[in-house]
């Protein structure tokens, strides 16, 4: 079975953790049944941060909203891998697409953290040779930081002068910023926020398998479902 297809037998997504399929399944949980691990919402078979963005949006979204994410749930299956970069460039698109929308003290949280990748880059460009784009990053960034210019000279001041560590950034700061923009996306005061945070954990999956390559899951591990896991019925 390709990556990208998902058995007829799906199941209807819920928020949070579960201790086995009978009392549900979250986004990544369906992925560590897919990939064959054990059950598990931190599965191997994706990048932890993605997996991180992945679990934040899927307990985000409305119970409507988080049905439409059931047919990405394969696409996440094989995304991993040991490029130092990854973690930084997944933080800065979820923060890129959050500040525009977020209330101003998140804003400034979020600004911080952009201000920071962008600092940290040209670094990192030279640990690791994947297909890993920065232009199209930094171009985000600085859209995104030109929609929140109060926000922006704040945190401009904040990061003057400090030094920034790419591994504490990678292991700290990448996490709390893709944990603040997806809360940010959810309580902006926008129209359709369940549509944002969709589009934007397609965008972060898009972006990593451009990183990653895309991996396949075998016909073995990606077979039907138990029963008790099944919620739903895609014809």
């Amino acid at each position: 079975m390709n990556r990208h297809e998902m058995p007829d037998l799906v199941p209807v997504l819920s928020k949070g953790k579960h201790r086995s399929p009978r009392k549900g399944a979250c986004f990544m949980e369906y992925a560590s049944f897919l990939a064959g691990e054990r059950w598990s919402d931190h599965p191997r078979c994706t990048h932890p941060l993605l997996a991180g963005v992945a679990r934040a949006i899927n307990d985000h979204l409305s119970d409507a909203g988080r049905s439409r994410l059931v047919p990405l749930i394969p696409t996440v299956v094989g995304l991993n891998g040991p490029d130092p970069r990854v973690d930084v460039g997944i933080a800065t698109r979820c923060a890129a697409v959050a500040l525009p929308v977020a209330a101003e003290p998140r804003q400034r949280a979020l600004a911080t953290g952009l201000l920071g990748a962008r600092l940290i880059f040209p670094s990192l460009d030279e640990l690791a040779t994947s297909k890993f784009h920065a232009e199209d990053l930094i171009e985000a960034v600085d859209q995104a930081l030109s929609h929140a210019p109060h926000a922006t000279r704040w945190a401009e001041r904040f990061v003057a002068g400090v030094p920034i560590d790419p591994k504490v950034f990678r292991l700290h700061s990448a996490p709390c910023m893709v944990r603040v923009a997806v809360t940010g996306i959810s309580e902006a005061c926008i129209s359709d926020p369940d549509t944002l945070l969709y589009e934007l954990l397609q965008t972060v999956i898009d972006d990593c398998t451009l990183w990653f390559g895309a991996g396949q899951v075998s016909s073995e591990t990606a077979a039907s479902p138990p029963p008790e896991l099944l919620g739903a019925v895609i014809p």
